[in-house]
Parts: structure tokens; sequence; C-alpha cells
């Protein structure tokens, strides 16, 4: 089921289904566009008694994570952990998104991470249009969800800070790439580096950019 991001302000989604009882979980991606790198997902559900009881200005840091510098990251991440009552991290490989294909692989890290939540939602809002292929609990997708859900914002911010680290830590290995910069975005740095250095095994094959390499 999907629901239009018309008229909603942030957060109107899950007060209507907080009205009605429901334990709501939030989902989103990070680095589905990356030409390197697994794809990361991350599954929150929120106390949303303590949510709603944070000051405007540590509130305001929980948005989509692309709009936040990393030292805000920083700050808010401890935030979220403390008022989730579950959250978790999942990834897809680089081989799994190959086999499968990106949104497929998008799907199972989704999957992996909403099997880890140690709290089982009654809803799970889903950042975009489509719904998580395989997931067999009540979902409903919501377009823009990171700017009008608590839930899949924090969701957003937590894949993107693990995906970020395993990155940066995968540059140390290949310190030509410039993973430390552009996290495997398909950048004109990390293209040059292609041509110049080649393909490396955490390059996604499938992907134009490398697969005209090849």
């Amino acid at each position: 089921m999907s629901k239009s991001s018309e008229a909603l302000e942030k957060g109107d989604l899950e007060k209507s289904f907080l009205r009605k009882n429901l334990l709501i979980a939030g989902v989103d991606e990070v680095g589905r566009g990356c030409l390197a790198g697994p794809v990361y997902s991350a599954a929150v559900v929120l106390d949303y008694d303590h949510l709603f009881s944070l000051d405007s200005s540590t509130l305001a840091l929980i948005r989509d994570s692309k709009k936040l510098s990393e030292k805000q990251r920083e700050k808010i991440i401890p935030v979220i952990e403390e008022i989730a009552l579950a959250h978790a991290i999942s990834s897809s490989s680089v081989q799994e998104i190959d086999n499968l294909n990106i949104l497929g692989a998008t799907f199972l890290a989704m999957n992996r991470a909403l099997a880890s939540l140690s709290r089982r939602p009654d809803i799970t809002l889903v950042d975009g249009n489509k719904e998580i292929k395989g997931y067999k609990g009540k979902q409903e997708t919501l377009i823009k969800g990171d700017s009008l859900a608590f839930c899949i914002a924090a969701a957003s911010i937590l894949a993107k800070d693990a995906r970020d680290k395993y990155m940066q830590n995968i540059s140390k290995k290949f310190p030509d790439y410039g993973f430390e910069s552009h996290v495997g975005y398909g950048t004109k740095k990390h293209l040059e580096a292609l041509k110049e250095h080649g393909v490396l095994n955490i390059h996604r094959k499938t992907f134009a950019p490398v697969a005209s390499l090849l």
C-alpha cells in the first residue's frame, strides 16, 4: 500500500498509526547508486514519547541523512540509539547486487534488517514507492519518506553511517581510489581511478561504467 506525500507534514503518518496503538518501523537504504561496495539498509522502531520530548534543535537533526554533515550524524546517532525500541543494520554484498540486480539486493538487505529487529512492528514504513518484495509484514511506502517520517529518517542515518564507515575502511586497502571521500559513487575522481588502476572485486560488475572497462 502506498501513501502519497502530498499535504503530509513530518510525523503526520506516524501519529496516525500511533493513535491506533500500532508499533511502527521505518526502513531505508543507502548506496543503491554506487559503483562499488555493498548496499546497506537499516530498520528502526522509535519510542515516540521520547522522540517528541527532544528539544527542537535535536529533533531537527533526525532528517534525510544526505542533508547532514558527518559531524551532525555523529551527534544524532547516539540519540537515535537511545530513543529506539529496536534498530538493526544489514547489507547485501557486491556479489548479491550483481546476481540479483540492485533492486533485488536492496530488498534482501531490507528484509535482513527487519528480520534482525528485536521487536516485530505492526506496520513498516518504506522510503520510496516500491514495497519490499518478500516481506511478510504489513508495509506502506512513502515517497520522500526520509523527509516525512522520523523512523525512516533515523533508518537512513544509521544506514549511511554504517556504509560510509565500511567504505572508509576499504579505502585503507585501496588508497588510489578515493573511497574515503566518494564512498563508491561515480564521481569524476572515482571514474578516473577506475580507468587508471582497473576494476576491483568490490566494484559492481553489472553497472555500466564498470562493465565498460571489463
